[in-house]
């Protein structure tokens, strides 16, 4: 065999074993590409991240019903200084309101520089809407208004308060617990009366006997 055709032969059988290798790397590299998180996260301005954006129905919750819905984010602040949440805003529900970690309700909700907040944990800030209509399963356009890195609108998936969300819905409402204690007064309120009703005839008759042979014992006398 001449010398071209042993360079062929070799070339060809490196070219052979190189290109299984590179298709390898193509597809490990596209599929690393496509990879994508599961929930919104998105960037405001410079130091700010919203992670984990939802909007939390109530458990068993309708899309063709208005119904109280809260809203969960972690807010993480890389800055040097503290920033503010002034507002949220849901398309076709209109602006939230905020409490503290105390169930207050306040303005706004701060911060910390460095530090991060989630939105709806247990022991932490929360933003409630009191009544909205909201396609479950779906997306809702959502507008958050920081004090220094101003607004910022992104679609929040909208999910009912079951599994992993289930201790960020809304709470039962305090009216389904006063209904127990009303009856308990009742129930009370009506033990009381038969009581006193039992024991104040026997008293009555008492007093009633001791007058009569009283007067009775007087009448002999004279």
């Amino acid at each position: 065999m001449s010398r071209s055709l042993r360079r062929g032969a070799v070339a060809a059988i490196v070219l052979a074993a190189v290109l299984p290798l590179s298709a390898c790397a193509a597809g490990n590299q596209a599929e690393t590409l496509q990879i994508k998180p599961d929930n919104a996260a998105t960037s405001v301005g410079q130091n700010l991240r919203l992670n984990n954006v939802l909007l939390v129905t109530a458990k068993g919750a309708s899309s063709d019903e208005a119904g109280p819905v809260n809203l969960t984010v972690n807010i993480a602040n890389t800055g040097s200084a503290p920033e503010v949440l002034q507002s949220v805003s849901v398309e076709g529900a209109g602006n939230a309101t905020f409490t503290d970690a105390k169930g207050a309700e306040v303005s706004e909700i701060t911060i910390p520089a460095g530090g991060s907040v989630l939105i709806g944990g247990e022991g932490q800030p929360a933003v409630h809407l009191s009544s909205a209509k909201l396609p479950l399963g779906g997306y809702a356009d959502t507008d958050f208004t920081f004090k220094t890195a101003g607004k910022v609108g992104l679609p929040v998936g909208v999910v009912p308060a079951e599994g992993l969300y289930a201790s960020f819905g809304p709470k039962a409402p305090e009216a389904s617990a006063k209904p127990s204690a009303s009856a308990s007064a009742s129930a009370t309120a009506t033990g009381s009366p038969s009581a006193t009703a039992s024991g104040s005839p026997s008293a009555t008759g008492s007093a009633t006997a001791t007058g009569s042979a009283t007067a009775t014992a007087s009448a002999s006398a004279h």
